[in-house]
């Protein structure tokens, strides 16, 4: 508690005797001073007062030298994003403040499978037989039940476009912090919002990520401090992966039964909410104790995701973490909180976590289609009997994505708290 409060920047975990004893011997004058009380006539007691235990080492070791200003031995604030920390030649390993994970435990460490991914052939839905099409329905229903998770190929947006997108968000992250920061520390529902880990106010610690985020429907925004090209292209981009996740909700809504014309007025989906999140993972002098994002379900209905050529991305699946190699050409989508419950519990959104290299920048891009901001979302009555109760409560969908946003990335956390029984 003593060195949380005196280095709060830090959110030092320190559980060792080792690791406390070689952060004293750097700090502990700093610690000493700030805790003493300072009335006038107080005179401050002799370190030995605080050093008198055998078992810890001779006060000289603590000693700075006489010439070395006491408020140098104060840590210098960290960078306000991780690309601008790890543009500094200095930095060799990793901050404190970033260590999400103790190399010595190994207690947590659970293996990487390969398996194989569902995939979807999108033509096949639009441009199909009736026989095709259902068949392709059958599959995206159980893609949706067993992974949550999918692979969707021959979707008909052009590569160009897709690596323009992927150009300008890279562009947009290579601008100064001065340029970027007019975007940072906004409230967590503004439409443009730039930052660093997930909700770096409420973290103890932080994760090996710096994101844009900005919403793009029902109203459309683009940054105005953005390389010329970010509107028009990104107003493309989004108008194409939401007309693409209008289709698979179609083929979705379908494998379920229900209508469309229901869901699109329960969920009020001609002003459903979009927002395009650009995600940036820079390379990580010790991947071995940073992670990216840790293991959490997205909010909305769909996420679909495209990213740079470099892979990091992990599934949930039956208990194993499945390492993600997409397809050449394709997207990745996964279903998210919202999908659950209307789907009733029947089709669970994903838990799915980002990693980190030491070699490569990682970057993904990220459209969410979801319900309104205003259309409170619950099961949909269809899927609702005796023999399936209702699982969980409703919420206006705003609500929930604000919440969400304000709090720390955890699992399903914010989903748990609509369940109504345990599953």
């Amino acid at each position: 508690m003593l060195m949380g409060q005196v280095f709060p920047h830090l959110r030092l975990r320190l559980s060792k005797p080792a690791q406390v004893a070689n952060f004293l011997s750097q700090n502990l004058f700093s610690v000493l001073a700030s805790t003493w009380p300072s009335p006038r006539n107080h005179t401050t007691p002799p370190v030995s007062t605080f050093i008198s235990s055998p078992f810890w080492p001779s006060p000289s070791r603590f000693m700075a030298p006489s010439t070395l200003p006491r408020s140098s031995l104060i840590p210098s604030p960290l960078p306000n994003s991780v690309k601008e920390l790890t543009n500094s030649a200095s930095l060799r390993s990793v901050p404190p403040q970033y260590a999400t994970r103790n190399p010595e435990t190994t207690i947590d460490i659970e293996p990487i499978i390969q398996e194989e991914i569902p995939t979807v052939d999108f033509s096949l839905l639009t441009e199909g037989t009736p026989e095709q099409r259902a068949q392709v329905v059958r599959h995206l229903g159980k893609a949706c039940e067993e992974w949550g998770f999918f692979m969707v190929v021959n979707h008909g947006i052009p590569e160009s476009l897709r690596e323009a997108m992927l150009d300008s968000m890279m562009e947009f992250f290579d601008q100064t912090e001065e340029e970027k920061g007019e975007y940072a520390r906004k409230h967590v529902m503004n439409p443009i919002r730039y930052g660093t880990s997930f909700n770096s106010t409420v973290e103890d610690v932080w994760y090996w990520r710096d994101y844009l985020r900005v919403f793009v429907h029902p109203v459309f925004y683009s940054p105005a401090k953005a390389p010329p090209s970010f509107r028009e292209i990104s107003k493309e981009y989004t108008t194409s992966t939401r007309a693409m996740g209008m289709e698979l909700l179609r083929g979705i809504w379908e494998s379920l039964g229900l209508e469309e014309n229901d869901m699109t007025k329960a969920l009020d989906l001609h002003s459903c909410y979009q927002v395009l999140v650009g995600n940036i993972y820079p390379p990580c002098p010790q991947p071995e104790l940073a992670t990216g994002l840790p293991a959490h379900s997205d909010h909305g209905l769909l996420t679909i995701l495209l990213q740079n050529g470099v892979n990091g991305l992990q599934v949930k699946h039956r208990g194993n973490w499945v390492r993600v190699e997409p397809l050449p050409n394709s997207f990745l989508v996964n279903t998210g909180d919202h999908l659950e419950i209307v789907s009733n519990g029947r089709y669970k959104s994903v838990l799915h976590r980002a990693e980190v290299n030491s070699q490569s920048t990682r970057m993904s891009i990220v459209t969410v289609v979801a319900p309104s901001l205003d259309a409170i979302v619950e099961p949909a009555s269809q899927l609702v009997s005796d023999e399936h109760p209702m699982m969980f409560g409703g919420m206006r969908y705003g609500e929930f994505l604000e919440r969400l946003q304000a709090n720390r990335l955890k699992e399903k956390s914010m989903l748990d708290l609509l369940r109504l029984h345990a599953e």
